[in-house]
């Protein structure tokens, strides 16, 4: 039995089922119960249930892209704050190869830049790296923290909602795994493009939340609400009258070529019989003739 709908706000020791769901991240198992460990919104996908906290902090994972800021410069590496209670760490030789040049002059304290984690040792210290598509230290712009447990819904289906944000705003927008946002683009469309992603994050559990991020964008860019395409415009045509005349006429033209084709058909018929009958009177004419010239021949004998 499931005691809690989705979305639903739930408190550590919550009962949130028994027997029929599988426990999973923000919940544990206490005898058949499944109960809730944090403060936090239900998710039932599948029968597996978990809570998805309000807020947390990011925890480093393999293969993540993060937005960090470079922290300290030491001997061989950089010191990167990742908005995480664990560090990382960006090596001179994942910036640089084998080339040997002044840390400073390469990225110093205050930069920010867009990584991946390319590994987590055992105590949770982060191992950054630059490889990848548009990997490297942004230029201007400005930096907008979230909940990482909220990236998922900026992000949107499919990248629906932040695609939305960056074609209505004409803004940059490269969003981390660890809740940093970087936006760069017009410094109006900055401000609202900050505004809109802080009303993404608080209303993250609500429905119909697209729709109404994008009247907002749309009222506060255009200054009027959106059209709604799913509204279809319907042309009434002046319904057309039958030409009954014309009807009539060509029933009456097909008819009377009906009746001439039977009367040549019955007149092809009468002749062939007529034919049939003077070829068979001519054939009696010349048996009668024959049988004649026979009888005088026997006579005359």
């Amino acid at each position: 039995m499931i005691y809690v709908e989705n979305k639903e706000l739930v408190i550590p020791g919550q009962i949130l089922a028994e027997d029929e769901c599988y426990p999973g991240r923000g919940t544990f198992k206490d005898n058949n119960r499944i109960c809730s460990s944090l403060i936090g919104l239900v998710s039932l996908r599948n029968k597996k249930i978990r809570v998805i906290p309000l807020k947390s902090k990011y925890i480093p994972k393999k293969g993540d892209v993060v937005i960090g800021k470079i922290s300290d410069v030491r001997f061989s590496m950089w010191d990167v704050d990742i908005n995480s209670p664990y560090s990382g760490i960006l090596s001179a030789f994942e910036a640089l190869g084998r080339d040997k040049k002044d840390l400073n002059r390469v990225f110093d304290v205050g930069d920010v830049l867009f990584l991946r984690i390319i590994d987590v040792d055992e105590v949770k210290k982060a191992k950054l790296g630059l490889k990848g598509r548009g990997m490297g230290k942004f230029k201007g712009g400005i930096i907008v923290e979230i909940s990482p447990t909220k990236v998922p819904r900026l992000i949107g289906k499919k990248g629906s909602m932040i695609n939305m944000i960056k074609n209505k705003t004409n803004c940059k927008i490269v969003v981390g795994q660890n809740g940093l946002v970087w936006v760069k683009g017009n410094e109006d469309m900055e401000q609202l493009t900050r505004e809109v992603i802080h009303v993404i994050e608080k209303e993250a559990h609500t429905s119909g939340l697209t729709n109404k991020i994008k009247n907002k964008l749309c009222l506060a860019i255009d200054g009027e609400l959106p059209v709604d395409e799913s509204e279809e415009e319907f042309i009434f045509e002046k319904p057309k009258l039958q030409n009954f005349k014309e009807e009539i006429e060509q029933e009456e033209r097909e008819e009377a070529a009906r009746l001439k084709k039977e009367q040549e058909e019955e007149n092809d018929d009468k002749n062939n019989l007529y034919e049939v009958i003077e070829e068979l009177k001519k054939n009696k004419e010349e048996e009668n003739s024959s049988q004649s010239d026979d009888s005088e021949d026997d006579s005359n004998v």
